[in-house]
């Protein structure tokens, strides 16, 4: 069994300065809503933290971006958040910004233990600039070098007590490879199991990847309102 914990502050009581950590989600779909808050009080700071776009000013990774927690920030999409917006134009923010495909394949990379791939994505752009370029079949490809993190933060809908995990609907979108490709992986569940509840056909993550889980309820909001 994995430690199932109590607190979202015991959660995040190893994460250092400095520490680089990959966040599941898209958007505000599929968060750990909750481990980005207790982070946000424990006022960690100078992280780099990887996920395909930083929330909204003030939800998700917003929060810890508007409280000066993130020194360098790796994704690929940054369009819903002004503060975001506000840091890089003033030279406070670091960004890497990388295909979303890329970004994809470069975690999923990370949590298989292949150290590199080549990709089509970005050749002939400022993203191939210092990077290796090698033809195949008549066509140029990118060396893209694969992404593992410190600390990865993922959200599931169900989890059991052994750390296997089902992500609900479009929340399985960044999470399974995220959870692959972190040293310490932190699963937030919506709901506890025991062993044997969950249908083997069903896991979307094996416990194997997972070293800590705790149970929390979520307000998931909406990124986006709109009405007819």
């Amino acid at each position: 069994m994995k430690p199932v914990l109590d607190t979202f502050e015991e959660a995040v009581q190893d994460i250092k300065d400095g520490a680089t950590i990959l966040v599941g989600g898209f958007g505000l779909v599929g968060i750990p809503e909750n481990l980005i808050l207790a982070l946000k009080e424990k006022g960690t700071k100078d992280l780099t933290v990887i996920s395909n776009n930083c929330g909204v000013d003030d939800w998700g990774l917003g929060l810890l971006l508007k409280n000066r927690q993130i020194k360098k920030m790796v994704g690929s999409y940054v369009g819903e958040n002004k503060e975001f917006e506000r840091q890089v134009l003033s030279g406070e923010l670091e960004v890497e910004l990388i295909p979303q495909g890329t970004l994809a394949e470069r975690i999923r990379a990370g949590g298989a233990g292949i150290p590199a791939f080549y990709t089509p994505a970005g050749v002939g752009t400022p993203i191939a600039e210092g990077k290796e370029v090698r033809v195949f079949n008549g066509k140029e490809y990118l060396l893209e070098e694969a992404i593992q993190a410190d600390f990865s933060f993922v959200r599931a809908w169900k989890g059991d007590i052994m750390g296997n995990l089902v992500y609900n609907k479009t929340a399985r979108n960044f999470n399974p490879m995220i959870a692959a490709a972190g040293k310490v992986t932190i699963a937030e569940v919506e709901e506890l199991v025991g062993v044997g509840e969950l249908s083997p056909d069903q896991i979307h993550t094996p416990s194997i990847y997972i070293q800590k889980v705790i149970v929390g309820e979520q307000e998931k909001k909406i990124e986006r309102l709109t009405t007819r």
